[in-house]
């Protein structure tokens, strides 16, 4: 017989392995589109965006093929374009990055010219560096022009034979205190992953949903559901980080993210605010010292 203690030990990697796998995965599902793309997006979105069960301007997309997950959010954000032009930045990605619970460091290296966003994914508790996953994320570049920013980046490989993880974020202005951006992500698994993640999901992830309507009174699970919530979770974080971009907003900005998860407590709690706050300020402290 298999030693509980053991197999108890061996689920909590394998939900690791599974926050993990979507949290790294923001990426381009397809080209960046251009200003006029857009906002013709917006207008088609305009039904959606107005009545939606998130209680703001926003739609979560996700798609799921043998091989291969994805994810969209559109949303409406109450931030002039000009203070979007933070993004551009890599350092500032690693802001972004930093509030979710499993992102335990976020450095950027290369120097200027070839910037790589390396990200350590761990647990969702204080744990050394050393038992975190890194992943380094090319820096492909941000385009901008007077109403149009497009940023990229991108990874090879991580996890589990996960590969190919891409990151897209995009925005044009609507108005002088408002703008449309769009949030993509798409990464490709193989074998060691599926069977992970099906651990996962058929254990510890057994009762978690994501957001898209399944059935009478239901959402969707599996892992469609695991994208679901770490798409609205980075969103979150991108939206707490404009709302408090400079250094000494640090507490405010984590209180905002995890204040903003909460409204989502079904798909999206896992910690108490206190722990996860205390947890937080720790991996920044050490990200700070250079350890």
């Amino acid at each position: 017989m298999s030693n509980p203690i053991t197999l108890r030990r061996a689920l909590r990697g394998l939900s690791a392995v599974a926050l993990g796998l979507s949290l790294l995965c923001f990426g381009t599902g397809a080209a960046a589109q251009d200003a006029a793309a857009l906002k013709a997006r917006h207008q088609a979105l305009t039904a959606r965006l107005a009545d939606n069960p998130f209680q703001r301007r926003l739609v979560l997309d996700s798609t799921e093929s043998t091989d291969r997950l994805s994810g969209d959010i559109y949303a409406v954000v109450d931030h002039p374009f000009a203070e979007l032009s933070a993004l551009e930045r890599p350092a500032n990605w690693c802001e972004v990055l930093m509030l979710h619970l499993n992102t335990k460091h976020c450095v950027v290296k290369g120097g200027e010219a070839a910037p790589v966003v390396e990200v350590a994914i761990g647990r969702k508790f204080d744990q050394p560096l050393d038992q975190a996953q890194r992943v380094p994320f090319t820096w492909g570049g941000a385009a901008a022009t007077a109403d149009y920013l497009s940023v990229r980046l991108s990874a090879a490989s991580g996890p589990m034979s996960t590969r190919d993880y891409r990151i897209g974020f995009e925005a044009t202005p609507l108005s002088a205190k408002q703008s449309f951006v769009h949030l993509s992500y798409a990464y490709g698994y193989g074998t060691a992953a599926r069977l992970a993640m099906q651990a996962y999901l058929g254990t510890l992830g057994s009762d978690k949903v994501g957001f898209t309507p399944k059935g009478a009174s239901g959402y969707v699970g599996g892992v469609r559901g695991v994208v679901e919530r770490n798409t609205m979770r980075y969103y979150l974080a991108i939206d707490a980080f404009l709302d408090a971009p400079r250094p000494e907003q640090l507490d405010r900005r984590l209180a905002a993210w995890f204040d903003a998860t909460e409204r989502y407590a079904r798909q999206l709690h896992e910690t108490e605010r206190s722990e996860y706050l205390e947890m937080k300020r720790s991996e920044y402290a050490r990200l700070k010292s250079g350890s």
